[in-house]
């Protein structure tokens, strides 16, 4: 009896430590599911003075998609308490795009590359929220002065080459993506430049250089996939459908190759050929249900 009741005891002291510590709040609002369960546990850190700059922009960023008036009380805080960091104020723009302030977005802006001019994350930001707005000319302009603060960083690059071709500036994005050379894998380089090419409606020389990438790197899954893309677009629907499923067999964990197929094979009024598609993609993606209603829709 004597051990069950220190066994009892030892059990029983978590439950009687002090359970509102920052860290411990967060701890517990990472493992809820939902925002709104997240709420009762996160607001209260506006008011814990042990709260630090980061865990209540870990907070804010828990709460942003769903409680964006919450995130955005607690990211003032943090701005409160740090005062100089440049994380706070991107964090406030994302916040302030959710709630659809664009004045905020730009003052919050303005202010991290106030604090941190050749940080070249605030240019990105706002890259990304022009580009979700429609403005990709204006997204590629925010995209040059990025790349210009981080000339060396190939992600920063690719996504300027993306943005440049998405603004019709083909020759331009080509020119960026040539500067990458060695800083990023040849096959990956290949498909990027591929990538261009079509955007330019230049299929047959994109599916050279796709054929070309997935030579060089024969389980580099968006290779096939671009390449069943490219050879669609020219007719050729057996060499699409076989360079798409070559692409889900290399990443089955990515639906993007069977939701082009069924697309494809609508778009070709091959009905069942579609619905054994859809069967295989809700069989295998049963929690995306929005995505295979989008890309294969049965009649």
């Amino acid at each position: 009896m004597a051990v069950c009741i220190v066994a009892t005891l030892i059990h029983l002291i978590p439950l009687l430590l002090p359970r509102n510590m920052p860290e411990q709040q967060l701890s517990i609002a990472r493992a809820m599911p939902s925002v709104s369960q997240r709420v009762p546990f996160l607001r209260p850190l506006k008011d814990d003075a042990k709260a630090t700059p980061a865990e209540l922009r870990e907070a804010a960023a828990l709460l942003l998609d769903g409680a964006p008036d919450d995130a955005h009380t607690l990211a003032l805080e943090a701005e409160r308490r740090g005062p100089q960091e440049v994380e706070t104020q991107l964090l406030l723009a994302r916040i302030c795009d959710v709630e659809r302030m664009s004045r905020c977005v730009s003052a919050s802006l303005a202010r991290a590359e106030a604090l941190a001019p050749r940080d070249a994350r605030p240019e990105l930001l706002r890259a990304e929220l022009q580009e979700k707005d429609g403005n990709v000319e204006g997204a590629a302009e925010s995209m040059e002065r990025a790349h210009g603060k981080a000339p060396g960083d190939p992600l920063v690059g690719l996504r300027y080459a993306h943005l440049l071709s998405a603004a019709e500036r083909g020759d331009e994005a080509l020119a960026v993506l040539r500067k990458l050379e060695g800083r990023i894998p040849h096959a990956r380089l290949l498909v990027e430049q591929g990538r261009v090419h079509s955007r330019e409606g230049h299929d047959a020389e994109a599916v050279k250089l796709f054929r070309e990438a997935v030579a060089e790197d024969p389980k580099l899954s968006m290779g096939y996939f671009e390449l069943g893309l490219a050879w669609h677009r020219l007719g050729k629907m057996d060499t699409a459908e076989e360079a798409l499923r070559q692409a889900d067999r290399l990443d089955m964990a990515d639906p993007k190759a069977l939701a082009a197929l069924c697309a494809i094979q609508l778009k070709e009024r091959r009905i069942d050929d579609a619905r054994l598609t859809r069967m295989d993609l809700e069989r295998r993606f049963s929690g995306q249900p929005e995505l295979i209603r989008q890309s294969c829709s049965l009649p």
